[in-house]
């Protein structure tokens, strides 16, 4: 299709599954990470050779406003953004310390500021694009000992429907999809093998979910129908 699509947070896990979904499409491809740009180098090449896209890495801390400045710098055209950079904090909240809170919001909820500062002018002249933001089923209902991950999901919820309504005049679209328990490596980071298997368990499918489970469904929306804005899609298996 040839779109220009910014993807964060894209050198692994869902952002990685997305850039190839993209890739797949036709779509050329602007993809940041933090601390694996040699492994998103490598990906983009490949997607290059695979699919005959243009596919940029980029060294991006979402969370930087200055950074975030500097990569648009080196774009021209944008017509989707797929807001995926994210992190987790689990924990007491009285543990808690004023840099890990910072930490958690600005690369989950300040990011989707950030680029969608920059991205929306290229869309409002060209009167279309899509915005994707990347939530989680505890921004819909809050969890124990995830409270800063959970308010920041909820704002990404709180975001999305608010500038859906401030964009809809000018045809761009702004979705989220809010995330069960999917297999990546941050959630098998946080989460032992003993809660993993409790959790899948709890999920009526019986398992986690993949990657590219959630990548079929971003990719979905920015092909839906232009009057789905605004929403918050659940992609859990039945969990919650």
């Amino acid at each position: 299709m040839n779109r220009k699509v910014l993807i964060t947070g894209a050198s692994r896990g869902i952002g990685k599954a997305i850039a190839k979904r993209f890739a797949k499409a036709g779509d050329d491809l602007f993809l940041t990470c933090v601390n694996n740009i040699e492994d998103l180098t490598a990906m983009s090449l490949e997607l290059e050779k695979e699919f005959s896209v243009k596919c940029k890495a980029y060294r991006c801390d979402a969370s930087d406003y200055e950074e975030v400045v500097a990569l648009f710098e080196n774009i021209e055209d944008i017509d989707v953004v797929v807001n995926n950079a994210g992190i987790a904090w689990m924990g007491l909240l009285t543990d808690m310390t004023k840099e890990d809170w910072d930490k958690v919001m600005g690369t989950n909820l300040n990011s989707l500021f950030y680029t969608s500062k920059f991205a929306v002018p290229f869309m409002v002249r060209k009167h279309g694009g899509r915005i994707i933001n990347i939530s989680s089923v505890w921004g819909n209902v809050g969890a124990s000992c995830e409270v800063a991950y959970s308010a920041s999901k909820g704002g990404i919820n709180s975001f999305t429907k608010a500038l859906a309504k401030e964009l809809a005049p000018s045809n761009i679209q702004v979705n989220a999809v809010a995330c069960g328990v999917i297999d990546t490596d941050m959630n098998r980071s946080h989460l032992s093998s003993e809660d993993l298997k409790e959790l899948e368990g709890e999920i009526p499918m019986d398992r986690m979910g993949e990657p590219g489970e959630v990548a079929e469904i971003v990719y979905m929306l920015s092909n839906a129908p232009e009057y789905m804005t605004g929403q918050i899609v659940t992609v859990d298996g039945g969990w919650i």
